[in-house]
């Protein structure tokens, strides 16, 4: 039901959905680019349209009332940015701990502008030892969808300039936040 949905809500945007999901228990989806409320819209509709069963993170402050229950519904698990949490490894231990599992997180971190993408998606992928699949929405084509999965090789230039590659054509609904694929 929610597929038709998600299939119905695109069509009528003008939206083509492309890609595949890989065929693993455990990997991890980046989305990007990350530019506006809007991309959690259009990837929540490609969560139903494919049934994703997802955990993400997300700050601590979204997680009240109503909302918070709706994203805790979605998979979300909130993030108190202020305590030392050690965010890397909490979700290493729960790839760890679960025979199937697909996380997912925008490594901008942010939907404002910011001059480089976070490096924790790249640690947990190597730590958890899983698969990143790239995801992505490009406002203009009107297309979202995924993209390439790729095993990363710990030559961490030589990675990110391999997503760095993918995503340098794709734009947000707001090209002017976009960051550069570099990690700091």
């Amino acid at each position: 039901m929610l597929a038709k949905i998600a299939d119905i809500v695109y069509k009528i945007l003008g939206w083509k959905v492309v890609g595949e999901l890989p065929k693993v228990d455990k990997y991890m989806i980046i989305m990007a680019p990350h530019t506006s409320n809007w991309d959690f819209v259009f990837f929540l509709l490609l969560k139903m349209k494919f049934d994703l069963k997802v955990r993400f993170i997300g700050k601590f402050s979204l997680f009240v009332g109503p909302l918070g229950w709706f994203l805790r519904k979605l998979g979300g698990e909130p993030v108190n940015q202020k305590k030392n949490q050690n965010v890397v490894d909490s979700v290493v231990n729960m790839f760890n701990e679960n025979d199937k599992m697909i996380f997912v997180l925008s490594p901008e971190g942010t939907r404002s502008y910011r001059d480089h993408w976070k490096s924790g998606f790249y640690h947990i992928a190597i730590k958890a030892k899983v698969p990143i699949n790239m995801a992505y929405l490009d406002a203009p084509t009107k297309e979202i969808g995924f993209g390439p999965t790729i095993e990363l090789s710990g030559d961490q230039q030589k990675d990110i300039k391999k997503i760095a590659d993918f995503y340098k054509d794709k734009k947000g609904f707001r090209p002017d936040l976009a960051c550069d694929i570099c990690l700091k």
